[in-house]
C-alpha cells in the first residue's frame, strides 16, 4: 500500500467548504483525507484562526478526526522570519509565512490553500522554495485543493 501524503491545509481550505466558488474541491479534499489518501496536518495557528471563522466552518472543523496536530516552535518562527527578511511576503502576511514555515518544519509533502495572493502564487512559491533550500529544508509543494484533487 502506498504511503499517504502528508498535507498541511491552511484556514482557507476549511472556509472553502462553505464558499460557492471553492466548496466542491474543498469537500473533495477532505473526502480524500477521510479515505486515508492524505494525512492532514493542522497547526495551532490554523486552530486559532478557525476560532474567528463563521459557525458552520467551526462546526465542520469540530467533526474532523484522525489528523495530526502540529505546534509552532522557535524553529517555525525562525523560518517565518527568514521568509519575511527575504521579502517573499511582507510583514502584513506574517501569518501566511508562518503557515508555510510550520508545514515545512513538520515535513509536509504538500501545502494546500486557496490564498492565491500570498501562498499559492508562482513568485511566492519560488521565494519559499529558495529560502527553504538555502536553509536546508525540503520545500513542500504548494497547490490549491483543485490542483491536488485533479491529480
Amino acid at each position: 500500500m502506498k504511503t499517504p501524503l502528508r498535507v498541511y491545509a491552511d484556514t482557507s481550505v476549511f472556509g472553502g467548504c462553505f464558499d460557492k466558488e471553492f466548496d466542491d474541491e474543498s469537500r473533495a479534499f477532505f473526502d480524500r483525507v477521510s479515505s486515508g489518501i492524505f494525512v492532514l496536518l493542522i497547526s495551532d495557528l490554523t486552530v486559532r484562526e478557525l476560532e474567528n471563522a463563521p459557525r458552520e466552518v467551526r462546526e465542520f472543523y469540530s467533526t474532523l478526526t484522525g489528523y495530526e496536530s502540529v505546534s509552532e516552535t522557535n524553529e517555525c518562527y525562525g523560518l517565518r522570519d527568514a521568509y519575511l527578511n527575504a521579502g517573499v511576503v511582507g510583514m502584513a502576511s506574517a501569518a501566511d509565512a508562518l503557515h508555510v514555515a510550520i508545514a515545512t518544519v513538520y515535513r509536509a509533502d504538500i501545502i494546500v490553500s486557496w490564498n492565491f495572493k500570498h501562498i499559492v502564487q508562482r513568485r511566492r512559491i519560488h521565494g519559499f522554495e529558495a529560502v527553504n533550500t538555502l536553509m536546508d529544508y525540503r520545500p513542500p509543494e504548494i497547490f490549491s485543493p483543485r490542483e491536488i484533487i485533479e491529480a
